[in-house]
């Protein structure tokens, strides 16, 4: 008992098992009743998560406010909407604990390719370890399950230094030059950031409230700014940035533009699986006009150059 009251103390971020929304969320990835807990397991969910729910801003473009309450990203999730890494993670953190897994979460900030140095673990990104899953190529058996680095993760990393190749990119980890005790994740080159940097406490939600506050509000952030959206399908990274529609696959990379609002939305709906049914009509007209001025700007700026 002395055991699981310290387990439960440390990890104020776990919430009581609410089993109706394990199941709502699980039959979202595709399981018909709760598996049990395993390192196939966990590469399967993670590989589900990043291909059947969004990477996605779109409700901050659509004028939303969010919590990054873990239980209420659960239940964005359910209801067929994506978000950022707050949401991704927290629901996935506290899915897996539910299943019985060993998780942890980590404080980690992002650089990125503009940013000079990296600057530690600063709250702008929520991630996920998972302990207690031991083989032969990861002997420690800490895992990094990160959904919710957009063009990042297809499936969970063993905590190992060293490059691990995930097609179409490839990964570092190494101990963290910026975080005593931690570790730094660089992306492939090609990727949407340099990397990240995550520490090796226990984090609370808390720890993530100022900066989802400045990410998802200020006119400076670029999720204010560029509406995005992002899901990985196997070997295949699909993202939208405004009206440009960009495919990543080990053949190569190609990009397109939407030209009118059925492409937009039929896009988000087909390629993204984000069919935003849940959204009246008029936000969507305003959310499409917003697109349209944006990418009409860029247009100009581009031609200024």
């Amino acid at each position: 008992m002395p055991e699981q009251v310290t387990r439960v103390t440390a990890r104020s971020w776990r919430r009581p098992l609410d089993a109706g929304l394990r199941d709502a969320y699980l039959a979202r990835l595709g399981w018909s009743a709760p598996p049990r807990p395993s390192v196939r397991t966990l590469v399967d969910l993670h590989a589900a998560q990043v291909r059947l729910v969004p990477y996605e801003v779109v409700w901050i473009a659509l004028g939303e406010t969010r919590s990054i309450e873990p239980l209420n990203s659960l239940r964005y999730l359910v209801a067929g909407r994506g978000g950022y890494c707050y949401h991704l993670n927290g629901a996935l953190a506290v899915l897996l604990d539910w299943l019985g897994f060993d998780v942890h979460l980590r404080v980690g900030g992002t650089q990125g390719h503009a940013d000079a140095t990296a600057p530690g673990a600063t709250g702008t990104h929520m991630v996920v370890e998972v302990h207690g899953l031991p083989t032969t190529a990861n002997p420690g058996g800490r895992w990094l399950a990160d959904a919710g680095l957009g063009d990042g993760l297809r499936e969970p990393l063993p905590l190992v230094e060293g490059l691990h190749a995930a097609a179409p990119f490839r990964f570092g980890l190494r101990p963290s030059p910026t975080v005593p005790g931690g570790w730094r994740f660089d992306h492939d080159p090609g990727g949407a950031f340099a990397g990240m940097d995550f520490g090796p406490g226990e984090a609370s939600i808390a720890d993530f409230a100022e900066q989802h506050r400045r990410l998802s509000t200020a006119p400076t952030s670029g999720f204010v700014r560029t509406v995005t959206v992002a899901r990985r399908d196997g070997d295949t990274i699909h993202e939208l940035r405004g009206l440009a529609v960009q495919r990543i696959s080990p053949g190569g990379e190609d990009c397109v533009y939407l030209t009118t609002r059925a492409d937009y939305f039929a896009a988000l709906a087909d390629v993204f699986l984000l069919p935003l049914s849940d959204v009246e009509r008029p936000r969507l007209s305003a959310l499409w006009n917003r697109l349209r001025e944006d990418h009409e700007r860029y247009l100009l700026a581009q031609v200024a150059q």
